[in-house]
């Protein structure tokens, strides 16, 4: 798989995104539901604590990949939802070091409420490889 940042503007890349990749030659797409703070009951997890949610629902989305046979290597596009868009704007660096400097293409969306009422943020991605 072949992939090419496509940014006509700049900033994004300081941001840790590119405003879209160019994904050539590729064999399998992954598409993921959207992961958030849960454990595997389902039950909501960190209530109040944005961060550790937002970390928890990266755990879960490498558990989904890695169930795949990929990684967060893999992922070319991150939709982000989140009930406080200016925090989780603040916790995005959390985001950035786990990709290791691995970019992609993203929508961060603010939502009144999420599937849980103590949910702050979950995480929807695309994959391939």
């Amino acid at each position: 798989m072949n992939r090419t940042a496509i940014n006509p503007w700049p900033f994004s890349i300081e941001l840790g995104f590119d405003q879209a990749q160019l994904i050539e030659g590729h064999r399998r797409e992954l598409i993921c539901s959207a992961q958030d703070a849960v454990d595997a009951q389902g039950n909501s997890l960190h209530p109040g604590d944005l961060a550790a949610q937002l970390e928890h629902a990266l755990n879960n989305l490498e558990t989904v990949l890695g169930d795949a046979d990929m990684t967060l290597a893999n992922v070319v596009r991150l939709n982000f939802y989140a009930t406080d868009v200016n925090a989780l704007l603040e916790h995005f660096p959390l985001v950035t070091k786990r990709f290791n400097g691995q970019r992609f293409a993203t929508t961060v969306l603010g939502v009144e409420s999420l599937a849980g009422p103590d949910l702050l943020v979950a995480i929807e991605a695309t994959a391939m490889d």
